[in-house]
């Protein structure tokens, strides 16, 4: 299994940015590559358009509200990986909050090299889209 991690740390408290990010149909909320979401499943899978038009279908696999985490598998994806696991929390960092991004998968027909940064940049970009939102 390969994996991806990637972190940044926002001027608000953990309860400001979960109230942001912590619901699984809020990526069009922060994350500006998703622009649209639908839930399925009692809320449970939820199918992502990219602003590229690409279709992921993402189920919710654990979700700790309490705890600020939630992880998700991916059902459908146009992605050179299977068995994907990835898990966004948020925690408290000095007076702000850090929120992690990381994930495992198996890369299919690229290197294990190559699904890591693409992942990794997948997170990143999506962390920085977030941190958007927090002027300092």
């Amino acid at each position: 299994m390969a994996t991806a991690t990637a972190f940044i740390d926002i001027p608000a408290t953990t309860d400001q940015v979960w109230q942001l990010i912590g619901g699984f149909n809020s990526l069009p909320d922060w994350l500006p590559f998703i622009p649209q979401s639908e839930l399925s499943e009692g809320g449970r899978v939820r199918s992502l358009q990219t602003a590229d038009g690409a279709v992921v279908v993402e189920r919710l696999e654990a979700f700790d509200n309490a705890g600020k985490t939630y992880s998700y598998s991916i059902l459908q994806a146009p992605f050179p990986a299977t068995d994907y696991l990835a898990t966004i929390s948020v925690e408290a960092q000095g007076q702000g909050s850090r929120v992690t991004w990381s994930g495992r998968f198996a890369p299919v027909g690229v290197s294990d090299e190559e699904v890591v940064a693409l992942f990794t940049g997948i997170y990143q970009g999506g962390l920085e889209a977030l941190r958007a939102n927090y002027p300092a």
